[in-house]
Parts: C-alpha cells; structure tokens; sequence
C-alpha cells in the first residue's frame, strides 16, 4: 500500500489521467450500451476516451506551472 501512495504522490497527473479515464471509459459504456456498436467501433470510442482524458489532464495541468513560476 505504500509502494502505491508513492508512486501516485509522484505522479499526480498520471494518477489524476487514470482517474478520469476510468470514470469516463464508465460513463460512456453505461450511456452506449444499447447503441449496437461493433467490437472495432467500442475499442475506438474507448482508446479515443482515454485519450481525451489525458488531454484533459494535460490542460488542466497548464495552470499548475503558472503557480510555480509565480512562487520562485
């Protein structure tokens, strides 16, 4: 369990990516279930899901360097 806190106190916007993504790979299956996607068409929405939660995280983390440029 230690070895677990570490590893996400070091890298927060990597835990903070994995977070949302699996939040939001849920939100879609749940909302798409009965959309009658393919198993090809449901990979891409998912790959593609994952992917905007990094962005999202990534974007979020812009205001993050204004801070600790401020500070120094």
């Amino acid at each position: 369990m230690e070895q677990l806190k570490k590893i996400t106190a070091g890298h927060p916007q990597l835990t903070a990516w994995g977070a949302l993504a699996v939040g939001m790979v849920a939100i879609l299956i749940w909302s798409a279930k009965d959309v009658g996607f393919n198993p090809q068409q449901w990979a891409a929405l998912i790959i593609t899901t994952i992917l905007l939660a990094g962005a999202c995280v990534w974007i979020i983390g812009w205001g993050d360097d204004d801070i600790e440029d401020s500070d120094a």
